[in-house]
């Protein structure tokens, strides 16, 4: 499968053919991806019928379309079984897709799909970046109404901590900006709060976006929704976001879901305000997407306009995400719920 394998080496793919056929190939995976090896029509028949079948390190498990075919998710199943999910969500202008970097989660935040049935393993970057390449893939030969026909944003906000799979999550993003063309302003990477990480990712030479996945802004709250709180409380993860904005002069965002009863009310926006103040930060407001084993409901639209009010009061630059995907469970590890298994033995 040459999506498992680095760029730079699709020559041992290709063991026994011209060095020019890996240029040929690299340029068919990264340049300009298509969904079939047939497609690739400057490679001879024998390496197309040698590709079919291995072109891409998953399969397409279950695709659902949603809000008028602007919103699509696919469930891609791993030979091993493991779960993968993206979604392509496309507007007017832009095209962002989400997408995974592990299969499963084991930060087990309360309110996440994906958290509330464990981790499975960590995605190798061929795994990583493939998605990227199947969503071009689809742009590009299959398309959306109304939708650009390439990829503009990729965000990594899909099933699993991006920071904690970091060798193979940075090898995937040197891909996508050395070989798929991809600006690093394209790309954002987001975390519930892994400093480390943070700090080497502000190290790297690529000025990526970060999203701090907050939904909580005191430590009581936040560590009974995110867990990793406790190892990492919120004064090590402002500082390091802190450091990164300094490093990278890339505004940060803040994500926080919108939980009923849990984090809406005018105690968390205060506080809330003076983090997004003190790190420049963007808030974005998402109301909660229901998931299986939890009672927790999303915030009533009411609610959201006045949380969102209350930090534009403050000086606080927010937005209230439009909530895509609802009707075929986008939000990340519903659909392998809807799926009835999280692997293929399960």
């Amino acid at each position: 499968m040459p999506y498992l394998q680095a760029p730079e080496s699709l020559g041992e793919f290709l063991e026994g053919e011209p060095r020019y056929r890996a240029d040929q190939l690299r340029d068919w995976l990264y340049k300009t991806p298509v969904l079939r090896p047939e497609a690739m029509t400057n490679l001879p028949g024998r390496i197309r019928d040698r590709l079919e079948g291995r072109l891409w390190p998953f399969a397409v498990e279950m695709e659902q379309s949603g809000d008028k075919g602007r919103t699509r998710k696919w469930l891609f199943r791993a030979p091993d079984g493991a779960a993968i999910e993206s979604v392509l969500m496309g507007y007017s202008r832009r095209a962002t897709l989400c997408i995974s970097s592990q299969a499963g989660c084991a930060l087990g935040c309360t309110f996440c799909a994906t958290g509330q049935f464990g981790f499975e393993r960590n995605l190798e970057a061929g795994e990583i970046v493939a998605q990227v390449a199947f969503a071009q893939a689809y742009l590009r030969q299959i398309g959306m109404p109304g939708v650009p026909d390439h990829l503009t944003n990729v965000v990594f906000m899909g099933m699993g901590e991006p920071l904690a799979n970091y060798v193979r999550v940075r090898e995937a993003i040197r891909r996508m900006i050395e070989f798929m063309g991809l600006s690093a302003r394209a790309l954002t990477v987001s975390t519930v709060g892994i400093v480390p990480g943070i700090r080497r990712l502000a190290d790297e030479p690529w000025p990526v976006y970060l999203a701090i996945s907050l939904h909580a802004a005191d430590d009581d709250l936040r560590s009974r929704l995110v867990p990793i709180n406790r190892r990492y409380p919120l004064q090590e993860l402002e500082a390091a976001a802190a450091e990164y904005l300094v490093k990278k002069r890339r505004r940060l965002s803040i994500e926080w879901t919108m939980i009923d009863g849990v984090n809406d009310d005018s105690d968390q926006a205060g506080k809330l305000a003076q983090i997004a103040l003190r790190l420049r930060a963007h808030v974005n407001l998402i109301a909660l997407n229901p998931t299986p084993l939890t009672e927790d409901k999303a915030s009533t639209s009411t609610a959201i306009r006045a949380f969102a009010g209350i930090l534009e009061g403050l000086g606080v630059n927010v937005t209230i995400r439009d909530t895509r995907g609802r009707d075929i469970d986008a939000a990340c590890g519903q659909l392998r719920v809807t799926s009835g298994k999280t692997s293929l033995q399960g």
